[in-house]
């Protein structure tokens, strides 16, 4: 090398906009944090708990799959090829995933508005492509969100106007303001992602008349909802419907996954979007399949077999299987709020200003706290009581958050749980004092 040659080097102005965005170094930091201090107890990760794994499991699931495929008539040099090649883009186990829909949820569509995605983040990137066509094109979000929405956004280039989230959920007035003030501004808002059940960050809960509200004020607007309930089938209890159970007139584009329900390991994730096109194409899945033949060509076989061979283990549907998850991530929950009330009780959280909500289900709760909840806050947490959490203010696209948390009750034991939540009430008292 002589002394004139040096290394490329590239500046971070060089690169798209949204790799500057701290958003997308939260989930490293989290991930550092917890490197760090490999003896903290983690409320932070939203993993399914690891005791429901058996590795058995995988080679079980294969095999029932390759048995089915066999039983429906395809040869053996069929069945290698739907294993070893890379198979249709829009996947190869949509009739399967139908039918456990029609079993699980009522949500009753065909096979073929059905694209088989890698996890429901794929399905998320496929839908804001397609549907936001240019800079007038607006995304409504209800904050806090998800950060795989935001994130995918803003990797699109796509404008985010969020909507507040309130105590039973997103209320639809507050959507129709921000419907009618960026028509005003002559703007075109496109979508409303909603995560309607226990949703992530807040745990929240959509009531069943808001859902038929918002379906109505969809139609009233032409907007569509992007619908992601990941959490359904593995919380307790009767759930409300889902919006695309409920969805007449095809204004719902419903996400989904089985990174919960049977193993996220897999990526498997599908997206409904049984919307019509008046196109040779027909529907918005055939759309969305074009889109992804170009970024990940199509969703691994393997993984797909595996899916399959466990829904066709359960009988075609997921509720029955996910019936001791479901047991087991609501005794978690109540298990949580049992030790909050226990370590912070009424009289002293009122003193210290603290509150929390209680879902019913899902995996994540929010507790409101005095002091700024950061990363400062965090790597203090970690560093001098053994425990992390994450900060909500990485959900608030617009800003906000500052002074809440999250937890997460999924992936922990019952005795990592009542442990944890003794760390985390001392370190409230100290931060608060």
């Amino acid at each position: 090398m002589s002394a004139r040659t040096r290394p490329a080097q590239l500046h971070p102005a060089d690169l798209h906009a949204s790799l500057s965005d701290p958003l997308m170094d939260t989930m490293n930091f989290l991930n550092e944090i917890a490197l760090r201090h490999p003896g903290a107890i983690s409320f932070a990760s939203g993993r399914p708990h690891d005791g429901f794994f058996e590795t058995e499991q995988v080679f079980q699931y294969l095999r029932r799959y390759l048995d089915h495929l066999a039983a429906q008539g395809w040869s053996p040099g069929e069945i290698r090829t739907a294993m070893y090649q890379y198979g249709p883009t829009a996947g190869q186990i949509q009739e399967l995933i139908a039918d456990a829909l029609r079993a699980d949820e009522g949500i009753d569509v065909p096979a073929e508005s059905i694209v088989v995605t890698v996890g429901a983040q794929e399905a998320m990137l496929l839908v804001l492509r397609a549907l936001i066509r240019g800079p007038d094109d607006v995304l409504l979000v209800v904050s806090p969100c998800y950060v795989g929405i935001s994130g995918a956004a803003r990797i699109l280039d796509i404008g985010l106007t969020t909507v507040a989230e309130r105590a039973d959920g997103v209320a639809v007035a507050d959507v129709e303001a921000a419907l009618r003030a960026e028509q005003a501004r002559g703007r075109r808002p496109r979508a409303l992602y909603v995560v309607p059940d226990h949703s992530n960050p807040s745990g929240r809960t959509m009531p069943a008349a808001a859902r038929l509200e918002l379906l109505d004020l969809a139609e009233r607007h032409d907007i569509f909802l992007i619908e992601d309930s990941p959490y359904r089938l593995v919380s307790p209890g009767e759930q409300v419907p889902t919006l695309k159970a409920l969805d007449t007139e095809r204004r719902v584009v419903h996400l989904g996954s089985f990174a919960k329900t049977i193993f996220p390991g897999a990526r498997v994730g599908f997206v409904v979007a049984d919307q019509p096109v008046a196109s040779p194409g027909g529907l918005l899945a055939h759309e969305l399949a074009k889109i992804k033949s170009m970024v990940t060509v199509n969703t691994s076989p393997l993984s797909q077999a595996a899916v399959a061979g466990a829904l066709l283990s359960a009988g075609g549907g997921l509720r029955t299987l996910n019936a001791d998850l479901a047991a087991h991530y609501g005794t978690s929950m109540r298990l949580m709020l049992e030790q909050l009330d226990r370590r912070l009780p009424a009289a002293r959280r009122a003193e210290l200003g603290v509150a929390w909500n209680r879902p019913t289900g899902g995996f994540f709760l929010t507790v409101d706290v005095r002091f700024i909840a950061g990363n400062a806050a965090l790597a203090r947490s970690a560093q001098q009581f053994g425990v992390l959490w994450t900060p909500m203010s990485y959900f608030y696209p617009d800003g906000g958050g500052e002074r809440g948390i999250r937890l997460s009750t999924s992936y922990l034991t019952p005795a990592q749980i009542e442990e944890g939540a003794g760390r985390l009430a001392r370190f409230i008292e100290s931060e608060t004092g």
